[in-house]
């Protein structure tokens, strides 16, 4: 599975299953990173509001595998939302990795956090100036890929409205018992590839007993079943975890789930609750 791609629409090739590093400490997010590496991950996606992008960076020029063969994504801050602001970002992103490229860095949301679940303002001038700064990034070389977070169908179609590049990827909240599939497939008719974050659910999915009787069918975990899940849908699956031996069992997932389990699986009851980390933006909280 770690070797298998799916191609942006510039023709920019990106695997399939990558590191997740929310929550990894910027000073272990470097060893992470090289154990994943080690394991034969080739896609590495931090955040510039994750504060590890200096451990990352860290991680990959120190893994002993060809910067080229990394696939490296950031984010720019939800809250950048000036040319000037996502301009300097996007800059000092690179200086804190150290790295001279960027594969992709996308846009983290298209609300600051502290209006995410709270405000009807889109930001729509905001997302576009924001964007102009990344269009710039990469004809520049210092991006090779650009793209959106947390977009809605509304965000994307104002955005491309202006933009002269169209998004390559949409990175969205997509697990078992989330999966938006009118955003998704409203992406992928429109050639964005969506990546899901959170493919576990932050870990809740592991409590509800339906799933883990169709994992125990596969002969799989139930993380198993659930980033094969992600992947079936033909999206990146983006699992977090400084944990070596979960690196390795996510990435064992070269099974198939069925057309009808498929089904069942996009049809599973909503999760109301992430449990301590419901305080999020991303899991429908408010800062």
């Amino acid at each position: 599975m770690l070797k298998e791609t799916f191609m942006l629409n510039n023709g920019v090739k990106i695997p399939k299953l990558g590191l997740g590093t929310w929550f990894i400490e910027d000073d272990k997010a470097a060893d992470a990173v090289r154990e994943a590496v080690k394991l034969g991950y080739r896609l590495i996606d931090t955040a510039q509001a994750y504060g590890n992008e200096c451990g990352v960076g860290e991680g990959v020029r120190t893994c002993g595998v060809p910067r080229e063969e990394i696939f490296v994504t950031s984010k720019v801050a939800a809250e950048h939302k000036t040319y000037e602001q996502a301009k300097a970002g996007i800059d000092e992103t690179l200086q804190k990795m150290g790295l001279d490229y960027l594969d992709m860095m996308i846009i983290h949301s298209p609300q600051p956090w502290v209006e995410v679940n709270q405000s009807d303002n889109r930001y729509e001038d905001g997302n576009r100036e924001a964007w102009r700064a990344l269009e710039e990034a990469y004809e520049a070389g210092k991006l090779k890929a650009i793209g959106v977070s947390n977009f809605r169908t509304g965000d994307i179609e104002s955005l491309v409205k202006t933009a002269k590049i169209k998004p390559m990827v949409n990175q969205i909240l997509l697990h078992i018992s989330n999966t938006p599939m009118e955003l998704v497939e409203y992406c992928q008719k429109n050639d964005i590839l969506v990546e899901a974050y959170s493919p576990i659910a932050h870990g809740v999915i592991l409590n509800q007993p339906e799933i883990k009787k169709m994992a125990d069918k596969y002969g799989v975990t139930v993380p198993q079943l659930c980033i094969r899940y992600t992947i079936q849908l033909g999206t990146v699956s983006l699992p977090k975890t400084a944990n070596p031996k979960h690196m390795e069992t996510n990435a064992d997932v070269d099974f198939e789930i069925s057309t009808e389990d498929m089904e069942t699986l996009k049809k599973f009851k909503k999760i109301e609750n992430y449990g301590e980390s419901s305080g999020f933006p991303v899991y429908g909280g408010k800062l």
